[in-house]
């Protein structure tokens, strides 16, 4: 027989920039499946301006990449007693965010961001929480197929949403492109589409890009 067990546990995040009064755009950024909060930050060097401040939390299960030694990645969740990792990891998105949040100005821009996998988490939390925000950017990753369509629509009607992909992106297919743009018609939005001559990967004009334009 199955049981469950609530506890406390301990989680890391990384940040770039520094927190303060001065800040105008928050950008709170997901990582996709294999990598790791520190190093996918340093991604978001070219918003580092002394105006931009950026969150990375970081997928709270953590596996070695080949074997059992060696590079080390995290997954936000597997098929496994997946609701359960989905509501661990909603609740730790929360946390975080509030923590840094109340470190801002109250007017702050925030712009959330989900990589890939990330792209499903991101757009969880920004359904299925509380969270106020500006801009939802999904990159080289699509929306959950589980989504509440009504509440999702009720969430997502007054925000700006994006789907950003590279060109050459190996892991989108056409069918996955189908697929987001009927996810999409289902929720009701049409989120701006930006596309970069490139592969599975971020792109710094694109990020400015988006960076610059007016909620």
């Amino acid at each position: 027989m199955e049981h469950k067990i609530s506890f406390e546990y301990s989680a890391r995040f990384h940040t770039l920039g520094q927190a303060s009064e001065d800040i105008e755009q928050l950008w709170f950024v997901c990582h996709g499946h294999g990598q790791l909060a520190k190093y996918f930050i340093r991604k978001f060097e070219v918003l580092n301006d002394g105006k931009t401040f950026v969150v990375a939390p970081e997928g709270l299960s953590r596996y070695y990449l080949e074997g059992f030694t060696g590079r080390v990645g995290a997954t936000w969740m597997t098929k496994e007693d997946r609701l359960s990792d989905i509501e661990n990891y909603l609740t730790y998105l929360d946390r975080v965010f509030n923590t840094v949040k109340s470190q801002l100005k109250s007017n702050v821009q925030v712009n959330l961001l989900g990589f890939s996998q990330g792209a499903a988490t991101i757009s969880r939390f920004a359904t299925q929480t509380e969270v106020q925000f500006d801009k939802l950017i999904l990159w080289a990753g699509i929306f959950p197929p589980d989504l509440p369509p009504l509440e999702s629509t009720e969430r997502l009607n007054d925000k700006k949403v994006y789907w950003v992909y590279g060109t050459e992106d190996q892991y989108l297919s056409a069918g996955v492109m189908e697929e987001q743009e009927a996810l999409a018609n289902r929720l009701k939005i049409k989120p701006t589409v930006k596309s970069f001559k490139g592969e599975h990967e971020l792109s710094n004009e694109v990020l400015l890009e988006i960076a610059d334009e007016s909620t």
